[in-house]
């Protein structure tokens, strides 16, 4: 049984439908790879439907669970966003060893982690897909956070903000406030390097989000150096757009921009058919 250590020393269980993703093309092929990052307080639940349409297109696809998330909040709340981090980092790492193209996307903080992990790693990343992404405050609340992380352990969630009746999302239903305080950090690190990203970016949002502010979208829109960006509104979906309405929507459009990018990647690899008979390529 896969488990975290709760805050009492103890081993808290995994919760059914939590558990990481990762898989190859049954038809062969995976050298194309995609690494996908759930949200704060979520769980590999709410991408597993993107990521398992990926390896269907043919895709490698890894879904790590973030270190805290997926058991009980008690367990977020010993845990920093180096953490989710670092786990996501070492997934990508696997991924770049043995696929010849790499992209990753991410859903909420998991697009603020994929959007981080483009501007660490530059161009070995080739294309980043993100859905609503958290990269800054949301609201005159949250300044409160590292106040009331001193004294308040958790706060009620912010889980299952999805349109589509009867879809619902395997999250906590508290917020563990000292995680939140590093979010607050892992926002700030990412908004200052967003320059740094310059990989082609597809931005998926919500137009009716009550989770993440749509100033979020837009200052990544407005400060990335990517020149290739898209952007794709979502109008029949809230917040967890992976399990909403519009999900269909994310699946394709991110099968074909990652399509489009590793056959860019291998026109510009392809040797000159001239030269490789000592003829002059023509101008």
């Amino acid at each position: 049984m896969t488990t975290d250590s709760a805050h009492s020393g103890t081993a808290t269980a995994l919760l059914p439908g939590a558990e990481p993703f990762e898989a190859t093309p049954e038809s062969g092929g995976g050298r194309l790879g995609v690494l996908l990052c759930h949200g704060f307080t979520g769980s590999p639940q709410s991408m597993r439907p993107w990521a398992q349409y990926l390896v269907e297109a043919g895709f490698r696809v890894s879904l790590p669970r973030l270190p805290g998330h997926g058991t009980h909040w008690r367990d977020l709340q010993s845990t920093t966003w180096e953490d989710w981090y670092a786990e996501a980092d070492k997934a990508l790492r696997r991924l770049l060893d043995d696929c010849d193209a790499v992209f990753v996307g991410g859903l909420s903080m998991g697009g603020g982690l994929a959007l981080r992990l483009a501007e660490v790693h530059g161009a070995a990343i080739r294309g980043v897909a993100v859905v609503n992404p958290s990269v800054k405050r949301n609201s005159s609340r949250e300044a409160l956070i590292p106040l009331l992380a001193r004294f308040v352990p958790a706060m009620p969630g912010i889980a299952s903000d999805i349109k589509r009746p009867g879809s619902g999302e395997l999250a906590y239903d508290k917020v563990p406030l000292k995680a939140a305080l590093s979010l607050t950090k892992l926002w700030t690190t990412v908004e200052a390097d967003l320059p740094k990203v310059t990989a082609p970016l597809l931005l998926f949002r919500s137009p009716e989000d009550h989770v993440v502010h749509p100033s979020n979208s837009a200052l990544v829109l407005e400060k990335v150096g990517s020149t290739d960006v898209t952007e794709v509104l979502l109008p029949d979906s809230y917040h967890v757009a992976t399990l909403d309405n519009d999900a269909p929507t994310i699946f394709a459009d991110s099968a074909v921009f990652f399509r489009r990018l590793a056959a860019d990647a291998r026109a510009t690899q392809a040797p000159d058919p001239a030269a490789a008979d000592g003829s002059e390529a023509p101008v």
